[in-house]
């Protein structure tokens, strides 16, 4: 009976692994055609990043000549740091193998791990944009990641756990309960999970005006397979961050390991969690404007204020 049960664990683990890293890309294929469509855009189709990756994974890398070791392992290294944070977070079912990785603090650990790795191959090549952007990326990580930890705090204090699985099974199987404290963790992640995915207010995914561009300044010397690994690690982020808020805030219909028979609805209760995340990311994206860099402290801070507030809501009311 044990052996069966490891057994499935491993099959679950393996399904999620697979399924993240294949359906990265589709969500934002998704999160673009629901904001041409609000732009009164045809778009590109649901399927165009992967067309993107595969012609750029058929392409011949150029690189500069002053290019070190560390710039062409980066990639790699973002791309291996962003699926294993997507692989562990509980999102089709809870208590895999690798559940006790899947801590709050350790996730934070890691997307900072492939921050600092990005920013450095920015400024590898010693080109002004690649500096601009890695000062931005980590002045913008530096604001945004205290947030991001209270409301972590926020969710753990409630559960007595910072382990994501258990978190999980606080609030999809005990009773019903409201909590005030959550609904301002709520909205601090999500400001949180705009600016560190580059998304308007704060970066715009789809500009390469140096004025504004954050995330696509630390990339321009990146190209064919580097450049796909980056494009897709961003992906692999993007449904990581909405990974965790479905973790934290939304997490019904998570299939228990070994219940196999209910992996079909927690993928379907999956993918429809996943539309209405990136539809809702497209309509905020498509009603606010892109503000000014130095506006970013300032919404990150509000960001902050209201982790804070969740928190001394449970402290002072337990709620």
């Amino acid at each position: 009976m044990m052996a069966m049960k490891q057994t499935l664990g491993i099959l679950f683990q393996l399904c999620q692994s697979l399924l993240v890293v294949a359906l990265a890309p589709l969500l934002t294929g998704w999160v673009n055609q629901c904001r041409a469509w609000l732009q009164n855009r045809s778009g590109a189709g649901l399927l165009q990043p992967y067309r993107t990756l595969r012609k750029l994974f058929h392409k011949d890398a150029v690189l500069a000549y002053n290019a070190s070791p560390l710039f062409r392992t980066t990639p790699y290294i973002l791309f291996g740091c962003m699926w294993l944070a997507a692989a562990i977070i509980p999102i089709i079912a809870i208590d895999l193998p690798f559940s006790p990785a899947a801590d709050v603090i350790a996730l934070v650990g890691v997307f900072a791990l492939a921050r600092v790795f990005i920013s450095l191959a920015a400024m590898d090549i010693g080109t002004a944009f690649g500096s601009l952007g890695a000062r931005r990326e980590m002045l913008v990580s530096f604001l945004a990641e205290p947030a991001l930890l209270m409301v972590f705090f926020t969710s753990s204090l409630i559960s007595h756990s910072t382990q994501l699985p258990h978190i999980v099974e606080t609030f999809t199987h005990h009773e019903f309960v409201l909590y005030p404290s959550l609904a301002f963790a709520g909205l601090a992640f999500v400001i949180v999970l705009l600016a560190e995915n580059a998304r308007i207010p704060v970066d715009n995914p789809s500009t390469h005006l140096e004025l504004t561009m954050i995330h696509e300044a630390m990339i321009l010397e990146y190209s064919a397979r580097h450049l796909a690994l980056v494009e897709w690690a961003s992906s692999l982020k993007l449904l990581a961050y909405i990974s965790i808020g479905i973790a934290l805030f939304v997490p019904y219909g998570i299939a228990e390991v070994d219940n196999w028979h209910a992996l079909p609805l927690a993928i379907t209760a999956l993918l429809v969690k996943l539309a209405l995340a990136g539809a809702g990311l497209a309509v905020l994206e498509t009603f606010l404007a892109k503000m000014r860099i130095f506006r970013a402290p300032e919404f990150l801070g509000t960001a902050f204020l209201l982790a804070v507030l969740g928190l001394l809501i449970h402290f002072l009311l337990g709620a």
